[in-house]
């Protein structure tokens, strides 16, 4: 048995500048974070006893005898790129919903092909594990996804990440001292929504015209990398973090109308007033969980205004994708190929 644990992330500044679309004419940059907040995914060996030969437990139940019945885009798309065809059986959970705008997505395939690969004997580094993720997401699936999410997902921490041409991209930990990176941490609050959406969808609604209409706003959200980053290392006042934030979210609001809503800009609105200094959707906008940048002596009063939201506080994480479990006896030599296979079990978060 193997147990995966990938982080979800928060994103600051510079999204939309990691679509490859755009830095493979102009470069991009991003600052995030992960936070203890996590996918758990669970492999095990499914004994051929079974009728079925695969069985995928996340919010539904597969059970199928061949790898093509499988409906789950990303573990069908992750068995076949890791040649598996031997009984598996795979279990999610996660400590935030889907399709939130916290990198989940990302954080799945991560994370499976982190727990799959371990079973077939293999060890993973970080760069791998972005690189392949990517590669399955954009190139295999055809989702319209940047690239930040699975390299957060897959290195942890405060990071300056650069995406260059050709699909490479560099990541540079942010080194703070811890209690500037507390400081920042204690500045910030974190709040579900309850509207739900597809990252996907809504980036295709901004995608087409990120390279003739959107060129302003995304070197705008590429200056805000630098200007964030000169704030958190300069010791100032950690309020102009905030602030940039503010300008950041008004940027971004113009790169479609499905960004943001007016249930959203409401919220954000009503949290402004309360005292929050900026804040952001996460991800790709439409929903999911609102970041908000609030002086601690001011928080209380923010989350009394925005009840019934659900206030999910949390710490920044600094490990990435970890094999958090492993037993021998889920990898075996199998006669045809000769090589270590895997296989999952059921995790309960």
């Amino acid at each position: 048995m193997v147990i995966s644990r990938t982080p979800f992330r928060i994103s600051f500044f510079g999204g939309g500048t990691d679509y490859p679309t755009w830095f493979e004419k102009h470069g991009g940059v991003v600052l995030a974070a992960t936070i203890d907040k996590y996918c758990y995914l669970t492999a095990r060996r499914l004994p051929p006893i079974f009728e079925h030969r695969f069985r995928v437990i996340y919010s539904k139940i597969e059970t199928c005898k061949t790898v093509a019945e499988i409906k789950h885009p990303v573990v069908k798309a992750v068995l076949r790129y890791l040649n598996i065809n031997e009984g598996v059986e795979i279990h999610h959970d996660g400590d935030l919903p889907a399709r939130s705008g916290m990198g989940s997505s990302s954080a799945f395939t991560v994370g499976l092909l982190h727990a799959l690969k371990a079973l077939q004997g293999s060890r993973s580094d970080a760069h791998s594990l972005a690189s392949e993720s990517i590669h399955l997401e954009q190139q295999v699936l055809r989702e319209n996804v940047g690239s930040q999410d699975q390299v957060q997902a897959a290195y942890g921490g405060l990071n300056h990440i650069a995406f260059l041409s050709h699909g490479q991209f560099s990541v540079r930990p942010v080194t703070l001292p811890l209690a500037r990176t507390e400081e920042l941490n204690n500045h910030l609050m974190l709040f579900y929504t309850g509207i739900v959406r597809t990252a996907s969808e809504v980036a295709a609604t901004f995608l087409p015209t990120l390279e003739e209409a959107k060129r302003r706003q995304l070197r705008v959200f590429k200056d805000l990398v630098e200007e964030g980053l000169s704030v958190l290392y300069g010791g100032g006042d950690i309020n102009e973090f905030g602030k940039l934030l503010d300008e950041g979210w008004k940027e971004k609001r113009s790169l479609s109308d499905r960004v943001s809503s007016a249930d959203i800009d409401r919220i954000y609105e009503t949290a402004r007033g309360k005292g929050a200094i900026g804040g952001k959707i996460t991800g790709a906008g439409g929903g999911g969980f609102l970041l908000l940048f609030v002086p601690p002596e001011r928080q209380d009063a923010v989350r009394h205004a925005l009840h019934p939201l659900v206030h999910v506080p949390f710490k920044f994480d600094s490990t990435g994708s970890q094999i958090i479990y492993f037993s021998s006896e889920a990898a075996y030599e199998t006669g045809a190929s000769s090589r270590p296979v895997s296989f999952a079990s059921r995790f309960a978060a």
